[in-house]
């Protein structure tokens, strides 16, 4: 606050340990691992499947960088930019159905447990790769962050008193749903090209790394994700996963910091400097 003038950092701002962990480049690993835990769901693959033209390269490209926006404004955003870019979101999915292949049934792609699924899948997926890459985070550190992405949920249209609130309750949500999801055709189908994607021309670069990037992501998956996916799940591939994600998130801090975090990153660390300062003096003072 400035004059009396309350700012507005949207959903989190300083002292939130969501802008403590999101910024780290590390964290596309996370983004990534999140896409493969999601697609275990089956009805949250179909309805994707069903309602995106994700063997066209330019398609698909164009739909992963609106959904990487999306998390960034979600992240950064104003309260006004983080309320529209949602009600954008949930106007879309609650025109979108998709059609069971075990049942023939039809199914709304906002059904409560697919949107829960979805959020979830982030959710472990970033704080477990930031955890394992040595971002400094306590347990307590850890239950606040999956706390306060219940404000996340509630943007696509989740209640969040219904969304786990700390890493106990999302380990017991996962254990509960490990019985009602595996890895449908074209869940085994998105993995597989994930090694050998389909790209644009310009971006034909990026296909040269994707086996290498693929290994390590797919590592960093629970060992029963990996079971479903019809790959091992050894405890030598955590422990291998574990140490490269933190040569990774070490080789990334050899980076200055204007050329290690993205825009809103810097600012969302300056503005938490700022903010641990005046604690700091506010402690004293007291």
């Amino acid at each position: 606050m400035h004059d009396g003038v309350r700012e507005d950092h949207g959903l989190f701002g300083p002292g939130s340990v969501t802008w403590r962990v999101m910024g780290e480049p590390v964290l596309v690993v996370g983004g990534v691992r999140a896409l493969l835990l999601q697609a275990l769901h089956p009805r949250s693959m179909w309805g994707t499947a069903q309602n995106s033209a994700l063997m066209d390269p330019e398609a698909a490209w164009a739909r992963l960088a609106r959904t990487v926006e999306f998390v960034r404004v979600r992240t950064y955003g104003t309260e006004a930019e983080v309320e529209r870019v949602g009600r954008r979101v949930r106007k879309l999915h609650s025109k979108l159905s998709g059609l069971d292949l075990r049942t023939g049934e039809t199914f709304r792609v906002d059904d409560p447990e697919n949107l829960l699924w979805v959020h979830m899948g982030e959710v472990d997926s970033y704080l477990d790769v930031a955890r394992r890459a040595g971002v400094p985070l306590t347990a307590a550190d850890a239950d606040a962050f999956v706390d306060e992405q219940r404000r996340a949920a509630e943007v696509v249209g989740l209640d969040p008193s219904a969304v786990p609130g700390s890493v106990a309750e999302m380990r017991d949500y996962y254990d509960g749903m490990r019985r009602r999801v595996w890895a449908c055709s074209e869940a085994r189908e998105g993995l597989r090209r994930m090694f050998s994607p389909a790209v644009p021309r310009r971006l034909l670069p990026l296909k040269l790394a994707a086996p290498g990037a693929g290994m390590l992501v797919v590592s960093t998956l629970p060992r029963w994700a990996r079971r479903m996916y019809g790959l091992p799940g050894l405890p030598t591939s955590d422990l291998a996963a574990t140490l490269a994600l933190k040569g990774l998130y070490r080789t990334t801090h050899v980076v200055p910091e204007r050329y290690r975090y993205s825009p809103d990153a810097q600012r969302a660390l300056r503005l938490t400097r700022e903010h641990e300062t005046e604690a700091a003096a506010w402690s004293i003072a007291s």
